[in-house]
């Protein structure tokens, strides 16, 4: 099934993946392309309408990103967002100056047409700036849609083009009717907003069956949510050809495999294959304190264990993997392509030692959309608003030398914060929850004897993307009686102290 598609042109913003997401949220398909596509390419995925990204970039710069005329000479829709209209302005021979006071931050812009982007708002608006030029002096050919103190044109429109401009960044949370202004936009050019999980489904459906016919498909699953999802959907698809194995490194959360099991062999019917590597990788990382490389044994180990059991499979023809699309645009610079790919997604380099094909039924989706594909394919709540959890496992959050006795230490601490956070309602008010075992051990009195025991840490934080994250303001209550419950159950921890540092300055995870 085709979809009516909007193209945003990347110019290297941070805030490009939000305008993606914001604007599928309004079930419509968008695709992230590089400034510097060819014209020809556009031609070829016949958009509907374009949106220009901003860019941390002067129009004026020596290096600046500009795109090929012709684009934007095609005749579609575009809405540009700061460098975007900066760059509409500069290639339409108008003034783009240096601001004598550069706007970063909340601005009230104030408006005075209401008919087109800012329909049903208010004459002011709370919007986010960030910008350090401006348009000047625009002719007769543009109208003036809203400004603010600091900014003459806050935001304008071509008098005779489907051609809207805004100064400010409506993408971000900051802009406070943001999405209504995009959505206006959505309107305005007449998608038909057909896109959806249910639409996704039946069309990646088709689009697996075409791809592998009758082959075999192998699939590393993991218990996370991309590669839970991805099972799911590949076996809509083509049945008992897939072949997911899942392999039991020893270090993944408590009772997880038999959750694992419980939820694709008995609730889904799926040939799962559990390999019992624990004692494996437990023996080869003894000793081992340095967390990278901790990774590196990991990561070559279940390389090994994987390429062993799917060897038992000559027929397949195909590895599966949860690609998502944000691993597909980190593959590509804004500038072009680039041959950097994220090792972590890449299953450390499988598909080169299988001599398999690829199938990446997620690749066109975001996490949200991810999740929602997995509502829809039936699988429960609990699995697809789970928490991030790292490729490594619990090894990355001991942090010392690990041994099976830490590893149930942890598992036992982690189990019981993360089932009082779903028992009281804040697991999905915070976005990764976790313990970590610290590498010292404390004081502590219990009844009348002293004891010397191990510390944990408690971690929560709140994020849209992992790039930066704030800790997240548990109720004490909360905290106490999850601390009480630790000390008293878990035995071997006398001590629970609470991290309250945002990234940056520190990484989400300690190791």
């Amino acid at each position: 099934m085709s979809h009516e598609l909007l193209l945003i042109l990347d110019f290297g913003s941070q805030y490009t993946q939000l305008i993606a997401k914001e604007i599928r949220k309004m079930k419509v398909y968008c695709e992230i392309v590089p400034f510097n596509i060819s014209y020809q390419e556009v031609l070829d995925k016949k958009p509907k309408a374009l949106i220009l990204s901003g860019s941390p970039y002067s129009v004026y710069a020596e290096d600046a990103p500009i795109p090929d005329k012709r684009i934007l000479d095609l005749e579609l829709p575009i809405f540009a967002i700061c460098y975007g209209m900066q760059l509409i302005a500069h290639l339409s021979g108008y003034k783009v100056d240096k601001s004598e006071e550069r706007e970063f931050g909340y601005a009230k812009l104030k408006i005075s047409n209401h008919d087109n982007i800012f329909k049903d708002l208010a004459d002011e608006e709370i919007v986010w700036m960030s910008h350090g030029d401006k348009v000047h002096n625009i002719s007769n050919e543009f109208e003036c849609l809203a400004y603010s103190d600091n900014c003459e044109y806050g935001a304008i429109k071509h008098k005779e083009k489907a051609l809207y401009c805004l100064q400010f960044h409506p993408e971000v949370v900051h802009t406070e009717n943001g999405y209504k202004m995009l959505n206006n936009f959505i309107d305005l050019v007449g998608f038909k907003k057909d896109w959806t999980s249910i639409s996704f489904i039946e069309g990646a459906i088709a689009q697996i069956k075409d791809q592998v016919g009758d082959n075999q498909v192998i699939l590393g699953l993991s218990g996370g949510v991309d590669s839970s999802v991805a099972c799911a959907l590949l076996y809509k698809a083509i049945g008992n050809n897939l072949i997911p194995i899942f392999v039991d490194n020893g270090l993944l959360r408590k009772n997880e495999v038999d959750e694992v099991e419980r939820i694709f062999k008995d609730g889904f019917g799926v040939n799962l294959i559990t390999v019992h590597a624990a004692d494996i990788f437990l023996s080869k990382l003894a000793g081992v304190v340095d967390p990278e490389k901790k990774r590196k044994i990991i990561g070559n180990t279940f390389i090994e264990i994987f390429d062993q059991e799917a060897k038992k499979f000559p027929k397949a023809k195909f590895l599966a993997q949860g690609t998502l699309y944000p691993d597909v645009i980190e593959s590509v610079s804004f500038k072009g392509p680039s041959a950097t790919i994220k090792s972590h997604h890449n299953v450390g380099g499988l598909p080169e030692k299988m001599n398999m094909q690829l199938v990446e039924p997620l690749r066109e989706l975001f996490k949200d959309e991810v999740r929602n594909v997995g509502r829809e394919l039936g699988l429960s709540e609990t699995l697809v608003d789970r928490h991030p959890f790292p490729g490594p496992g619990l090894a990355v959050r001991i942090i010392s030398d690990i041994t099976p006795e830490k590893v149930t230490l942890l598992q036992n601490i982690d189990h019981i914060f993360i089932s009082e956070l779903r028992n009281k309602g804040l697991y999905n008010t915070t976005w990764q929850a976790f313990a970590v075992l610290l590498p010292i051990q404390s004081v502590g009195v219990m009844g009348d004897e002293r004891t010397y025991e191990n510390v944990c840490a408690l971690r929560a934080v709140n994020s849209s993307d992992g790039m930066t994250a704030d800790w997240t303001e548990l109720p004490y209550e909360f905290l106490k009686r999850v601390s009480n419950r630790i000390i008293n159950e878990v035995r071997g921890v006398n001590r629970v102290v609470y991290d309250i540092s945002s990234k940056p300055p520190a990484t989400i995870e300690w190791e």
